[in-house]
């Protein structure tokens, strides 16, 4: 339960960095289209993720669109909860009792990649999803 939610964590962080990189670069050309509408209380896009861990095992975080969030495990086991950003860091607090996690997110390389660190020290690989 806690590595998903250090994963969807991971891949939010991620999705944050990545995405405020991007808002960067759309500010400095004209839109042709708008841009999706941030989750909510966050900078970060809604959009999937694949979240990598340490032991090289892989899940899916999804970002909503309204703040919440669904990480998926690799049996497929779905945990769903609330994302926000707190004092510069992606959170997230899944339903149910499990303690929610935060995670600062590095710099997103060329193809929108990055690691996100949890404060226990947990580092994660988070890559967008191609459509």
């Amino acid at each position: 339960m806690k590595k998903l939610a250090l994963i969807a964590a991971l891949s939010l962080l991620a999705a944050c960095s990545q995405k405020a990189e991007e808002k960067k670069e759309v500010a400095a050309e004209p839109a042709a289209e708008a841009a999706p509408a941030p989750a909510a209380d966050s900078g970060t896009q809604p959009g999937t993720y694949d979240v990598k861990m340490a032991d090289g095992t892989m899940a899916t975080t999804t970002i909503n669109a309204d703040g919440t969030y669904v990480d998926t495990d690799p049996k497929g086991k779905e945990v769903k909860g609330l994302y926000a950003s707190h004092d510069g860091k992606d959170c997230f607090d899944p339903e149910g009792d499990a303690p929610g996690m935060c995670w600062a997110v590095g710099k997103a390389g060329a193809d929108g990649s990055f690691t996100a660190t949890a404060d226990d020290g947990t580092v994660v690989t988070v890559t967008p999803k191609k459509k």
